[in-house]
């Protein structure tokens, strides 16, 4: 196994940097996000600090950790740990001669990648907030009229999550939600209800805790995210192969209570080295999502704070 770090550059404006291995490289002219091997006993931050001086020629000032791939190439079988890069000091540029280029997820004009980069840039297009409705405790009207805010504002992820609403109530309601996203660019999981979602045509579905189990392969076509509350429960989602995860509680919250909260510490503890994005979720705040990032997550899923 082959320690690689690897750092997602991200500009304000969404955008990424790429660079081209060069000649005389494995895969020579593939592109990849910039990074390289950790010496032995190197912490992963320092050995992303030094690559990023010696390859690019910047000196980071921010950097979270983010996911963890691991990949056999024909050459060499490599664990990837991957960075969030958010604050920098120096202009990037090849010092080893390489090509660089920014990108945006949506419109990727580079190629070929390295192959163990399609998963990365799928959870590159999950915003940085996740956000769970509560139509059963405000009402319906509330809550569209909450929702026709939030898009305004920017927001982009919602779960359609409505435990006690009655089922033709649930796909009025539901339909209204995807119409008013799909409109602001918004996407929209349907929780635990895989055929709703489908019927619907909802941008995916979120799995309870209890269906990651029962499942034998993960939902088709669209997003998938599951709810997480352990590390076992972590480890069936990514063996189904979910795009993201929720864990918590982190804090307690009144949608679960009694139940064990994390903290913070317990979080970072199961969220750190996760092969896929994790949003922090219990008693989350926006001020909270820096600290989120800083233990390993993605970011954070609110029910109450994003309305």
């Amino acid at each position: 196994m082959v320690e690689v770090v690897a750092a997602v550059i991200e500009r304000p404006d969404g955008s990424f940097l790429l660079a081209q291995r060069p000649a005389g490289k494995a895969y020579a002219g593939y592109w990849e996000f910039p990074g390289g091997k950790v010496e032995p006993g190197e912490p992963l931050a320092q050995a992303l600090a030094r690559e990023l001086h010696e390859e690019l020629g910047i000196d980071v000032d921010s950097a979270y950790p983010w996911i963890v791939r691991t990949y056999a190439y024909p050459h060499a079988t490599v664990r990837l740990n991957f960075f969030r890069v958010r604050a920098w000091r120096g202009e990037a540029h090849g010092k080893e001669a390489q090509q660089l280029a920014w990108q945006h997820v949506s419109s990727l004009a580079v190629a070929p990648l390295l192959p163990a980069n399609a998963p990365v840039l799928r959870a590159l297009r999950l915003p940085f907030e996740y956000a769970i409705t509560h139509a059963g405790e405000i009402g319906t009207e509330a809550q569209l009229s909450l929702l026709d805010r939030a898009l305004a504002r920017g927001l982009r992820l919602i779960q359609v999550r409505e435990k006690g609403m009655p089922a033709a109530e649930l796909e009025r309601f539901a339909s209204t939600v995807i119409a008013k996203a799909r409109a602001c660019g918004a996407r929209v999981l349907i929780n635990s209800d895989i055929e709703l979602a489908q019927r619907l045509g909802a941008d995916g579905v979120h799995l309870a805790a209890a269906q990651l189990a029962r499942l034998q392969h993960r939902p088709e076509p669209g997003w998938c995210a599951a709810s997480c509350h352990s590390a076992a429960e972590l480890a069936c989602a990514a063996q189904l192969g979910v795009d993201f995860a929720v864990l918590g509680p982190v804090q307690p919250t009144p949608t679960h209570p009694g139940a064990q909260a994390l903290g913070w510490e317990g979080f970072g503890d199961l969220a750190l080295g996760s092969t896929m994005p994790v949003f922090a979720l219990g008693g989350m705040q926006p001020r909270d999502l820096e600290t989120a990032w800083r233990r390993g997550a993605h970011g954070i899923a609110m029910m109450r704070r994003s309305w």
